[in-house]
């Protein structure tokens, strides 16, 4: 991807030149797949059958690693085996799709050489019935962190660092693009640019962890995201 070049403003930049490298780190739910709605229901019905008397649980665990909440939310063991029995036949039934944007946004990148990766605090488990629903979306990642590769759940930036890391990106020059509060807290400790994401929540929450807010991923392409690393 080295000689891929972007074009802003008829001008032609190496966006892979090693002085001015930049990429792209990317949430799953919400912001590339259309499944946040239906995540809050399926909490909800868990929230109702195993109680845990914590109000609006399903908008607290956004963005949270399903080990994290298991540990902090059902702390007797066997209540845990079965939300996560639970969680495993809800997720079994669920039909993955592309949100709207998504898929243009992803090819936009890759057409234009622009490093990009995935993070999710989502398992193997579901991440495998991801590319079957959706065959082509891995190829669109040169790094995918999944929630089973890190130790500490968003806000944590751990796992957004990590794919900076594994991306060769440096000094910041990356923007994390999300859809939950949680999530742009951990694109903002990690010392890149917030792209936010509104939808899922109103864009006055994210506002004040995002470098700039977007109502959908229509809005967005490899010159904007430039233009955000650049502060231009």
């Amino acid at each position: 991807m080295s000689n891929n070049k972007v074009v802003e403003n008829n001008k032609v930049e190496n966006v892979n030149a090693e002085s001015g490298r930049w990429g792209v780190l990317f949430d799953l739910d919400g912001v590339l797949i259309d499944s946040e709605r239906e995540y809050t229901r399926i909490w909800e019905r868990i929230n109702k059958e195993f109680p845990t008397d914590v109000p609006n649980l399903a908008e607290r665990i956004k963005g949270t690693t399903l080990e994290n909440i298991l540990k902090t939310y059902y702390p007797d063991a066997e209540i845990r085996k079965k939300v996560e029995k639970r969680l495993l036949e809800e997720e079994g039934n669920m039909v993955y799709d592309y949100c709207p944007g998504a898929r243009e946004l992803l090819e936009d990148l890759r057409s234009n050489g622009v490093p990009v990766a995935l993070f999710t605090s989502s398992n193997e488990i579901k991440m495998e019935h991801l590319y079957h629903d959706i065959p082509g979306i891995k190829g669109y990642f040169d790094v995918i962190i999944t929630g089973d590769m890190v130790s500490r759940s968003k806000p944590d930036p751990e796992g957004y660092l990590r794919a900076a890391r594994e991306l060769g990106l440096i000094d910041g020059r990356w923007v994390v693009v999300e859809d939950a509060l949680q999530g742009v807290k951990a694109g903002e400790a990690s010392g890149g640019k917030v792209l936010g994401v509104a939808g899922t929540l109103p864009a006055e929450v994210l506002a004040p962890h995002c470098t700039r807010v977007v109502a959908s991923l229509e809005e967005v392409d490899a010159n904007l995201l430039h233009k955000m690393i650049n502060n231009s």
